[in-house]
C-alpha cells in the first residue's frame, strides 16, 4: 500500500476536515464513472478509499505513522552500520574512489600487481654484472642493493590500503560512498563530467480553478517533505513540471530535479478537455425545438449562450476564451453540451400531441 498522505495529497499534520474534504475530492476525480476510458480507474479508487479508512480512524493513523517512523529510524541505522566506519571525519571524495576500486578490483589495483616484477628485473642484472670482473670480495659489498631492493618492493604494497580494517583516514561517509559507487557502476569514474542524481517524481492534485488562478499546489515527496509548486499557463491533466535541482543531493554528483505529475479534480460543474473545458446544459424540449437564449456558468461568471432551434440532446455550442489559459497567453474554449430534459411533472398537452404525431391525427 503507498503511502496514505501521498494518495490523498495532504500532509501529515492534516485535521479530520481535511482529510474528509481530500478525501471526497480524489474520489470524485478517481470515481470509475467519471473514468470508464481509464483500466486503472477502479484500482486508484479502492486505494483511495483504504487510504481514507486509515487515516480516518486515529488509532489506525496513529499506529501508521509509529510504524512508519520506526521503519525510518532502522533504515538510516542500517545505512549507517554498513556505510559509515568507526569515526565520521568528512574527506575527500578520492578516498571514496580508492575503496571503490580495491572493493571492484578495478586498474589500479591490478597496475600496482603488475609494477612489483618490473621493478625486480633492474636489480638482477646489477648482482651479476659486478661479480664477473674479480672474485674479489668488492662485489660482495656492491651486491649489497639486491637486499635493499627487497624491501622497496615490500613497501609499495604497504601504501595501499587494505580492502577491509586498517584504513589511515576515517571510511568514506555515505554520500561519498554511494556516490563512488554510482559512480562505479555506469563507468563513469574517470569522466569530467559529474553524473547526476536520479530525479523524483511525485503527483500533485490541483482543481481547474487553481490551474486558473496560477495558484501555487502543495507536492508531497516520497519521504514526507512538502513542496511548492508553480501552475505554468498551458497546465492540464497529465501535464509534467520538472523542478530543477530540488531533488536529492550526493557529494560529487549534480543534484537532481523533482518531476511532478499534475492531476485535476473533475468536480462535474467542469471537466477538462485540454486547456478548453467542458460543461454540460440542460434543455426542456420546447426550449429544444424553438430554441431560447439561457445562461451558463463560466470560470469568470454567468455568460449568455444562444440555443438555436431544434437542438438536439449532447449538441455542443463553443463558447471561444472561456477555458483555460493556454501557454501562448490566451485562453481554451468552454464547450456546453446541451442535455435534453423532461418537465418534472408530466404536460397532458404534450402529451398528446405526442400521441397524435405517432398514432396520425384524426378529426
Amino acid at each position: 500500500m503507498r503511502d496514505p498522505y501521498s494518495v490523498l495529497g495532504v500532509r501529515r499534520n492534516a485535521g479530520p476536515d481535511e482529510i474528509k474534504a481530500a478525501w471526497r475530492s480524489v474520489a470524485k476525480a478517481v470515481h470509475p464513472d467519471q473514468n470508464k476510458d481509464d483500466p486503472l480507474a477502479t484500482q486508484r479508487f479502492a486505494e483511495a478509499g483504504r487510504a481514507y479508512e486509515v487515516l480516518k480512524d486515529p488509532k489506525l493513523r496513529n499506529r501508521y505513522d509509529h510504524a512508519r517512523r520506526e521503519a525510518e529510524l532502522r533504515r538510516m541505522e542500517e545505512m549507517k552500520r554498513k556505510v559509515r566506519g568507526p569515526e565520521e571525519e568528512t574527506i575527500d571524495p578520492e578516498t571514496a574512489e580508492e575503496m571503490i576500486s580495491r572493493i571492484f578490483e578495478t586498474k589500479d589495483r591490478a597496475r600496482a600487481q603488475n609494477q612489483r616484477p618490473q621493478e625486480k628485473k633492474p636489480a638482477a642484472p646489477q648482482a651479476k654484472a659486478e661479480p664477473a670482473p674479480e672474485p674479489r670480495p668488492e662485489p660482495r659489498a656492491e651486491a649489497a642493493p639486491e637486499p635493499d631492493a627487497r624491501p622497496e618492493q615490500k613497501i609499495e604494497p604497504a601504501d595501499k590500503t587494505p580492502m577491509f580494517g586498517g584504513f589511515p583516514r576515517a571510511a568514506a561517509p555515505a554520500a561519498d560512498l554511494v556516490s563512488a559507487i554510482v559512480r562505479r557502476i555506469r563507468g563513469a569514474a574517470g569522466k569530467p563530467a559529474p553524473e547526476k542524481v536520479p530525479d523524483i517524481f511525485c503527483d500533485v492534485t490541483v482543481s481547474i480553478e487553481d490551474i486558473f488562478r496560477r495558484e501555487k499546489a502543495t507536492a508531497t515527496l516520497p519521504d514526507g517533505q512538502t513542496l511548492k509548486v508553480t501552475l505554468p499557463a498551458g497546465t492540464t491533466d497529465g501535464s509534467i513540471i520538472r523542478l530543477k535541482e530540488m531533488g536529492y543531493r550526493l557529494n560529487g554528483m549534480l543534484r537532481g530535479d523533482v518531476v511532478v505529475t499534475v492531476r485535476v479534480l473533475q468536480d462535474g460543474r467542469f471537466r477538462t478537455d485540454g486547456t478548453d473545458l467542458r460543461t454540460t446544459l440542460p434543455v426542456n424540449i420546447q426550449d429544444a425545438i424553438l430554441g431560447c437564449d439561457m445562461t451558463v456558468e463560466t470560470l469568470t461568471g454567468p455568460v449568455s449562450i444562444t440555443i438555436p432551434p431544434w437542438s438536439g440532446s449532447d449538441q455542443v455550442l463553443r463558447l471561444e476564451g472561456h477555458g483555460l489559459p493556454t501557454a501562448e497567453g490566451k485562453r481554451g474554449d468552454l464547450l456546453v453540451e446541451l442535455r435534453l430534459m423532461l418537465w418534472e411533472k408530466p404536460d397532458e398537452k404534450v402529451t398528446d400531441l405526442m400521441r397524435s404525431l405517432r398514432n396520425g391525427l384524426f378529426l
